[in-house]
């Protein structure tokens, strides 16, 4: 009963669409109607700017983060990556917010920024040179995860990172459905059609 109820409040919690909830407020908007649609820090820097966008990535980021400590408290690093990862399907899937969501770059990152803090602090670093470069948050968002999956792929004697099983195993995971999320924008980058990010366009 216990792990039932972590998975329900890991859900739940990723579940909360802060992006919906900060276009509403400070926008004034559905941001679901403007942009890509989703329901990401992305698309409210795209739609809103930069000042509204950074707070709900940081939100954002926060769920994953209290999702596995909550997990970890009640049950263990196990536990704490099966309400991670429940957290992220809320993302993708929310409740609150007819189950259409985001594409769980930050909720993940703050998974495994609780769980595993060197990999993933490596993959924010990646993240943010690339976005830096390129404008490109999609481009950034892809090449962190890739990061990622390799770090959890790559064996300790290599790294050097005593990472559990379970964990390395999560990330791999979720970072591959991350970039399966991003197939879209993929395409786009390839021909040459995906709008840099850092900049207001609140045009369909």
């Amino acid at each position: 009963m216990r792990i039932i109820i972590s998975i329900m409040i890991g859900y739940l919690i990723g579940s909360i669409p802060f992006a919906l909830i900060f276009g509403k407020i400070f926008g004034g908007i559905d941001v679901r109607q403007y942009g890509s649609g989703n329901l990401g820090g992305t698309n409210v820097i795209r739609v809103l700017g930069f000042k509204i966008g950074l707070p709900v990535i940081l939100f954002d980021i926060g769920k994953g983060i209290l999702a596995a400590f909550i997990g970890t408290i009640l049950g263990g690093q196990l536990l704490g990556l099966i309400v991670g990862i429940c957290a992220v399907i809320g993302h993708f899937y929310p409740v609150f917010a007819g189950f259409k969501g985001g594409k769980g770059v930050a909720t993940g990152a703050g998974v495994f920024l609780y769980l595993a803090p060197i990999p993933i602090s490596i993959a924010i670093g990646v993240f943010i040179i690339v976005l830096l470069i390129f404008g490109y948050v999609s481009l950034a968002s892809i090449l962190g995860a890739i990061t990622g999956v390799i770090l959890f792929i790559l064996p300790e004697f290599i790294t050097g990172m005593n990472i559990y099983f379970g964990v390395r195993l999560g990330g791999i995971i979720i970072g591959a459905f991350i970039i399966y999320k991003h197939k879209s924008n993929i395409k786009k980058l390839v021909i040459g059609e995906e709008k840099r990010t850092l900049y207001k366009n609140r045009n369909k």
